[in-house]
């Protein structure tokens, strides 16, 4: 095959370290903007950005050109840096180490992007944990409680 194609949705979660819920208006839709702009120069188109006080949700087109982890790093890195410069009370701003990426079937897509548009109010009911124990019993991830958290 002489080109290459390919076509995959990626939904990113990951958290504030240690859940600190520093994320909030108006910073907040200046950081879902900013991380969708980073997802654009990095060739991976957002389709939805969204998330809570304490974490981020990401629904994008992974590059073809583009591993995942370097994708995860470079919006960590670079959003970090951004907020830090934003408002002094975010100078010690860090995101957790670890990530979750899960791939989008292409017809639930739309469920998705209704899900991360939704955040504030599915939280009202559940935190941040549970969302993301619940992400993986989901997709069948084999974790270990103890690592999963920092």
């Amino acid at each position: 095959m002489g080109q290459s194609l390919a076509k995959n949705y990626i939904h990113i979660v990951f958290s504030t370290k240690h859940r600190q819920p520093l994320i909030h208006p108006p910073k907040e839709r200046e950081l879902h903007s900013y991380l969708g702009a980073v997802c654009k120069a990095l060739q991976c188109p957002v389709i939805a950005v969204g998330g809570y006080t304490d974490h981020i949700h990401i629904l994008c087109m992974l590059s073809k050109n583009r591993t995942l982890v370097e994708l995860v790093q470079e919006l960590k890195i670079r959003s970090s840096k951004w907020i830090k410069t934003q408002d002094p009370s975010l100078r010690n701003f860090y995101w957790q180490d670890g990530y979750g990426a899960f791939s989008v079937n292409p017809r639930e897509v739309d469920v998705v992007i209704s899900y991360i548009k939704n955040q504030h109010a599915h939280h009202s009911k559940k935190e941040f944990k549970d969302e993301f124990r619940a992400f993986l019993r989901q997709y069948r991830v084999d974790f270990d409680e103890r690592y999963v958290w920092d």
